[in-house]
């Protein structure tokens, strides 16, 4: 006799541990671009900080490392990940092209109506550039790339690409703050819409591809000064 699963009680979500929490919340300030790479993070503060224990704070960064935004070093404890640039590198190669079929397909199937919500979305981000605020942009900017992603209309390829996104917020936060960046970001992102709205897709493939490199040069050039400073 088949199973009368309406019969069965609502899944209840679990709720998370204290660490689980703790864990969630630093990850939101890392991908936000509030702790930056290389940043230490100190288990007595964040103890303080969260109202918790060392002990749910040092599971938290055990979890952290799992995923790859945090490393334990010696002598220093837990960082946000720097990792090496030949690994920053190919994730920026694999991030480019998993947004440039994103926005590909956005150019092939959007409708009219979407693609005018994607343009007011990009024109209300240059007030956000007008008045330098940097902090609303980060915010903007990760809305503005999620959208590309939505609008693909592929489950898969939108958990794929949000996933990467997420391992690489902390250079993308971070490079939006170098020398000029939100004005340059502001007008890649104009020519990723305009192909979008054309409904060309390999222009708009280009353009993404185009704003990516941009974005790992910034880091690079970043890098560099602070090495010269």
């Amino acid at each position: 006799m088949p199973l009368d699963l309406s019969a069965l009680p609502p899944a209840q979500e679990p709720r998370p541990t204290r660490a689980e929490a703790i864990a969630a919340a630093l990850a939101e300030a890392i991908t936000r671009g509030d702790l930056l790479p290389g940043t230490t993070l100190e288990e007595e503060r964040l103890a303080l900080i969260h109202g918790a224990s060392r002990t749910p704070v040092r599971e938290a960064l055990r979890l952290l490392v799992a995923t790859g935004l945090v490393e334990q070093r010696p002598r220093r404890g837990a960082v946000v990940a720097r990792p090496e640039p030949r690994r920053v590198a190919e994730m920026f190669a694999a991030m480019a092209e998993l947004e440039a079929i994103c926005a590909r397909l956005c150019a092939e199937a959007l409708s009219r109506k979407e693609k005018s919500k994607l343009k007011a979305r990009h024109e209300a981000m240059a007030r956000l550039v007008s008045v330098h605020d940097l902090a609303g942009y980060r915010a903007a900017n990760v809305a503005f790339h999620e959208a590309l992603y939505q609008g693909a209309g592929n489950a898969y390829l939108a958990e794929l690409a949000d996933a990467t996104r997420r391992r690489l917020a902390p250079f993308r936060a971070a490079q939006l703050g170098g020398k000029d960046r939100l004005a340059a970001s502001h007008a890649e992102h104009g020519a990723i819409i305009e192909a979008i709205i054309a409904g060309d897709g390999e222009a708009a493939a280009a353009a993404v591809r185009a704003h990516l490199a941009a974005t790992e040069g910034s880091l690079g050039v970043m890098a560099r000064e602070q090495l010269a400073g």
